[in-house]
């Protein structure tokens, strides 16, 4: 199955980002454990969707977001972080604290769904990145989950509304009160809110 490639405007043309969403995964201990021993041919942004976890990813356009603001720091030289993906993750948080922003986006071993970004680009060490049907090669075969499309309704069956409005610190604004829990336009109030929590973070 193909992976979604996703092409955001102001990047360099050799900038190309994939993105996948897996539900009910079974192996997210190995994956974990792929990024804390730094195993290269894991290098992804793996992004916890759970609602088990209390996701914080609310919208598809709050995870390309991410993408973006992270890889314009990679272009810039402007990394905080190790790599394009554990920025993505980072870029995810409204606080400059990265421990605490890997806690709250990163996979765990107890991870359930799964959001997947990739960023390549031509490097020093990788002139020709890999191709977009390997990485969909390798992941497939890596994450034992199965694949769904990048959503805001497969992405909102994992988000826990509750923990949004407190980690972005989003009680208490009256007016947001005031709109109906399940209308549409209250999740793209708390959407626009939580992008503008982002775009703030290290100002």
């Amino acid at each position: 199955m193909d992976l979604e490639i996703v092409k955001l405007e102001h990047l360099p043309d050799n900038y190309t980002v994939h993105i996948a969403l897996f539900k009910d995964v079974k192996n997210a201990a190995f994956l974990h454990e792929q990024l804390l021993s730094r195993n290269s041919d894991f290098e992804y942004a793996f992004i916890d969707a759970s609602v088990s976890h209390s996701s914080q990813v609310v919208s598809r356009l709050q995870l390309l977001s991410a993408v973006f603001k992270a890889a314009n720091a990679a272009v810039n030289g402007a990394l905080q972080t190790p790599n394009v993906h554990s920025e993505t993750v980072a870029s995810l948080s409204s606080s400059k604290n990265i421990a605490e922003a890997y806690r709250r986006f990163g996979i765990s071993p107890t991870t359930k769904d799964l959001l997947v970004a990739k960023i390549t680009f031509p490097t020093e060490a990788q002139p020709q990145p890999a191709a977009s049907d390997s990485i969909a090669k390798h992941l497939h075969e890596s994450v034992q989950g199965i694949y769904l499309p990048v959503t805001d309704e497969n992405i909102a069956a994992g988000t826990d509304m509750a923990k949004v409005r407190k980690y972005y610190k989003l009680n208490g604004i009256s007016w947001l009160d005031t709109l109906d829990e399940n209308a549409p336009a209250k999740t793209q109030q708390i959407e626009s809110l939580v992008l503008g929590s982002m775009a703030l973070r290290g100002v």
